[in-house]
């Protein structure tokens, strides 16, 4: 006896197959500009940006937002990296008494802080999903541009 089976069954069928073997939303993102908006930034920097622009018109993985206006208040741009699992582990072990590595709890499931001088970026992992959030501000201390940069990668993970 032949099996009988209705279009919107076959249909709902087809779609949760799709649904299965869909990306998930853990996969590694491969679009830096697309996990921060121009909104968001602005709240955090207090002073507008213009939109994300990518490091190579080729690699989506790096992205940077400049502020506009007055450079005297302070020149601030904000650029998020994706990385690979093996960069964020070769930073967390850096050994170099110019480097200095601090471990973050409460972002992701893994994140440091690699100050060198007076730059500071956050490493964050998340999954599969690994990325640095560096705020370059001469304006802002150190631990000013740790907690921006803590913000921003809260943000960065919610998308993940």
């Amino acid at each position: 006896m032949p099996l009988k089976i209705s279009l919107s069954t076959m249909i709902a069928a087809i779609f949760i197959a799709g649904a299965a073997i869909a990306p998930s939303a853990s996969a590694a993102p491969d679009d830096a500009c697309s996990l921060l908006t121009q909104a968001q930034l602005d709240t955090v920097l207090s002073v507008s940006v213009g939109a994300g622009s990518y490091i190579s018109p080729t690699d989506k993985r790096t992205c940077s937002w400049k502020g506009t206006g007055d450079a005297g208040k302070g020149a601030k741009t904000v650029t998020l990296m994706l990385q690979t699992l093996g960069a964020f582990q070769a930073g967390k072990s850096v050994q170099v008494k110019t480097i200095v590595v601090t471990p973050v709890s409460g972002i992701g499931d893994d994140a440091y802080y690699l100050a060198v001088g007076p730059n500071v970026g956050l490493i964050v992992k998340k999954g599969s999903a690994t990325f640095k959030v560096a705020v370059y501000a001469s304006d802002l201390t150190l631990e000013q541009k740790r907690a921006v940069e803590k913000t921003l990668a809260q943000q960065v993970v919610s998308k993940l």
